[in-house]
Parts: C-alpha cells; sequence; structure tokens
C-alpha cells in the first residue's frame, strides 16, 4: 500500500476514518480530516467532542484513521486496545482488513502542529480476533510537550498489553529535529527484530517483534485536562505527505 493523497477523496478500501469505534460508536470516533495539494490533514477544531466521554480518563478528543477494525458483539469485551479491564463494546463492528502486515515496512512523511497538550502518533497494533495478538510497535509518538526549539522527543518501541511473550521496551529518543518541518518515520520489521528509522537513519533496533497481522494506526490527540487552558483554542494538526505499508 502507498497513498500520496493525490486523490480528492480518502481510499475507503484502506482506510477507515475512526479512531476505535466499538468501545464509542462509527458516530462518535469519526475523524476530522481534509485532502488537499497532496495532503492528509487530520486536525482537532474547537468544536470536536470528547471520544467515550465519561468512560476514558483522562478525557480525550482524538481524530484518528485505521486499517482494520474488529469486535465481538455489543456487550462482549472483544475489541482491539481496549483502555481498561472489563471494557464492554458498546457498537459491534463490521470486520475490516483494509491493510495488514504479519511483517514488512510501514512509515510515513508527516509535519506535526502540536500544543503543549496534544500528541499526534503513527503506530500498528494486532488485528486482535485473538486478545493475545494485541502486541503494538510504535513507529512515532510525539507529544507537544516535548519538543523544544533544537529537538524532540520521539517515542517509539514495543507496548504488549495482552501479549504474553512480547517485551515491552518503549524509549523517548531526542532527536535534533523540527517536528513541523516533514520527517520520514519508518519501521521495518520480520520474524527476528524491528528497525526504526527517522529520515532514513536508524534510530533504535528490538528483537521479537510481533508475530501476527497488524494494521496501521494515525492519528492526533488531544488532551483537554491538560496543564495549558490557554492553548484550548488551539488546533492540533497531522500534516500527512504520504504513508507506505509493504
Amino acid at each position: 500500500m502507498f497513498d500520496d493523497f493525490d486523490a480528492p477523496e480518502l481510499d475507503r478500501t484502506v482506510w477507515l476514518p475512526h479512531y476505535l469505534p466499538a468501545w464509542s460508536s462509527l458516530a462518535g470516533s469519526r475523524a476530522s480530516y481534509l485532502i488537499h495539494d497532496s495532503h492528509l490533514e487530520l486536525s482537532i477544531p474547537p468544536e470536536q467532542g470528547l471520544w467515550c466521554p465519561g468512560e476514558h480518563q483522562p478525557p480525550l478528543r482524538v481524530s484518528g484513521l485505521q486499517t482494520g477494525n474488529f469486535s465481538g458483539p455489543a456487550g462482549s469485551t472483544a475489541g482491539q486496545q481496549p483502555f481498561r479491564e472489563g471494557l464492554r463494546v458498546r457498537e459491534a463492528q463490521e470486520e475490516f482488513r483494509g491493510c495488514l502486515l504479519e511483517h514488512g515496512t510501514v512509515g510515513m512523511r508527516a509535519s506535526l502542529y502540536l500544543g503543549t497538550r496534544s500528541m499526534a502518533s503513527l503506530w500498528l497494533i494486532g488485528f486482535e480476533d485473538q486478545p493475545q495478538r494485541s502486541g503494538e510497535i510504535c513507529v512515532m509518538e510525539v507529544f507537544g510537550r516535548d519538543v523544544g526549539e533544537e529537538e524532540a522527543l520521539v517515542g517509539m518501541g514495543f507496548h504488549a498489553f495482552r501479549d504474553p511473550r512480547l517485551t515491552e521496551d518503549f524509549e523517548k529518543v531526542p532527536l535534533p529535529i523540527d517536528v513541523t518541518e516533514p520527517h520520514a518515520y519508518e519501521v521495518s520489521w520480520d520474524g527476528e527484530e524491528a528497525t526504526f528509522r527517522v529520515d532514513g537513519r536508524v534510530v533504535r533496533m528490538l528483537d521479537d517483534p510481533p508475530q501476527y497481522p497488524l494494521q496501521v494506526m494515525l492519528a492526533v490527540f488531544d488532551f483537554p485536562d491538560g496543564s495549558d487552558p490557554a492553548s484550548g483554542g488551539f488546533v492540533p494538526t497531522l500534516s500527512v505527505d504520504r504513508v507506505w505499508a509493504h
């Protein structure tokens, strides 16, 4: 899969413009986005409501796309990336397999416009048709509070969640980059190791990545209870030039 967002509309054979809708609903998880000038712009305008209000703590607003979607029936606990024990599916989801990979390379070239209470990320998660297939490869994660004038802390690594064989290993790596400028963030993985790159340079290498189908997740987040209420009018934006997965 290669998407440079040259088409006027989102490719719905690949992307679902919602964030983990099983725990919310399709209506309540819809992304705010535009496609123009060969860019995808995911944003969180001031009027966008909370995701899973009253359930998710801390309160969260999010605009995200994903290349897969799976859940059990409403009332079950079968769903992707549950955020607490015993969470129940609110709206059963139609199975969607837009792009899933067991190994390969996934990356994006993007610019980040973040306030002190916002964050943007590209990550891969297990399809979770079985609970243990839940591990995550975080390609990149940047919080606005971790962005300085001359460097940014870029998080990357593994989150085990319910995968008993995956080792938790996540690190924020200081990099001398301006995240508002376009940069390429990428991971390649096989049966033995995962290699993380920024602008083609190897930044981290980890052993024993997940060994089951993973879907691509791409999102910008806002945490309204953040320490800077004055930033409430700021519009966090993830501007993506291209995404590749093969």
